[in-house]
């Protein structure tokens, strides 16, 4: 076991929340405790700060406070968008990969076999691209059409271009959804200058606590209230809000923008030195998918490692040594109950698949020892 210092590299499952972002919240949970749907001072403050919140998140995402509804995180919104789509908006089709995330996956699959949707899976390449002659072909041959595909995904870090297939849907009037959860705060949004209908977002993903998210929806698209029992978020979600969480997610939003380049410098530097030094010290490393690519999320790297006998066991004995990160295989590899995503772009390797993402609080230290603790366990290992 090591006795080193601990190494988070699991940041695209949660991010340490800010200490910046803590301080903002505090008093919303000391003083400022205020229902907002009471008339009173107390209720008028938290009401006041909730909505400056909302201005808040429009105002750096290029949107009007008005698109911009907050849940208890990016599956709730993902959700939100699907079920405004079919149950308000008339669609009858949609289009999407087997790679989504499962907030997307399920919400699919269930809307199929209550029968209210069609559904037409992409084909995948090799890497997990999509294939863009397809999709417009699918476009082109059927109506009432939402098409829903993650900008980022969140474990072997393919991106998509959201411009080409925001017009693309446009030009079909197709309704474009887009899971931004992994890119939220790591990319710059420009929403009244992108063709895309519905964007979610969740603030533990860029420093934020933890049980809040955003659905971004085209204004004059409106959303379908999937809980009722209150007016609350302007009729479109009942019950009492997560005031601190709103609170505490629009002060990580801006501070990720405020400092956004030097932020992606940083990360992208540490991916590379990853890479690097995993291809010295283990040769036969791949990279899964896009992930070893330039133009992939920059926070996350999917690491296929030779073929050894701890692979049933790599994520536990990683956490012995003090590493946290997250694992699978496509295959019956033994190393994990397996991702859906590595089967779905039929990545078959005899060795593990690990997932490492970084943050602005990863060091370069941090990436080195983690490659040396790597190393050990391969070589002791042979």
């Amino acid at each position: 076991m090591s006795t080193g210092k601990p190494i988070y590299l699991d940041n695209a499952a949660t991010t340490p929340i800010a200490p910046e972002v803590l301080d903002e919240m505090i008093p919303f949970m000391r003083e400022h405790f205020g229902n907002p749907s009471s008339t009173h001072s107390y209720g008028r403050k938290a009401k006041d700060a909730i909505e400056t919140a909302r201005r808040k998140v429009a105002t750096l995402l290029g949107c009007s406070p008005a698109e911009i509804s907050f849940t208890s995180g990016g599956t709730e919104a993902d959700n939100l968008a699907i079920h405004t789509a079919i149950h308000k908006l008339g669609v009858k089709h949609i289009v999407s990969t087997r790679i989504e995330h499962k907030a997307v996956l399920n919400c699919i699959e269930y809307a199929v076999k209550q029968g209210w949707v069609d559904v037409h899976w992409l084909n995948l390449s090799e890497d997990g691209a999509i294939d863009l002659v397809e999709l417009e072909d699918l476009l082109h041959s059927n109506e009432k059409v939402l098409v829903t595909l993650m900008h980022a995904n969140n474990e072997i870090a393919n991106l998509i271009d959201l411009k080409t297939i925001g017009d693309l849907c446009k030009a079909h009037n197709a309704l474009f959804h887009s899971d931004t959860v992994q890119s939220m705060g790591h990319y710059r949004f420009d929403l009244d200058h992108t063709n895309v209908d519905f964007i979610t977002g969740a603030a533990h993903k860029f420093h934020g606590p933890k049980g809040v998210g955003f659905l971004y929806h085209r204004r004059e698209l409106g959303v379908l209230s999937l809980i009722h029992g209150g007016g609350q978020e302007r009729n479109h979600r009942a019950g009492t809000e997560n005031i601190y969480g709103i609170i505490g997610l629009a002060k990580a939003l801006d501070i990720a923008y405020a400092d956004l380049d030097e932020h992606e410098a940083h990360i992208r530097g540490l991916k590379t030195q990853m890479m690097s030094e995993l291809k010295s010290a283990l040769p036969e490393v791949e990279f899964n998918g896009q992930s070893g690519s330039e133009d992939s999320l920059y926070t996350v790297l999917n690491v296929n490692f030779p073929k050894t006998d701890i692979a049933s066991m790599m994520l536990f004995r990683l956490d012995l040594e003090g590493v946290a990160c997250s694992g699978g295989s496509a295959c019956s590899s033994g190393a994990g109950a397996g991702s859906h995503v590595l089967d779905a772009i039929k990545t078959c390797h005899d060795g593990p698949s690990v997932r490492f993402s970084f943050s602005r609080y990863t060091t370069t230290s941090d990436i080195t020892s983690c490659v040396d603790r790597l190393a050990q366990l391969m070589i002791a290992d042979v």
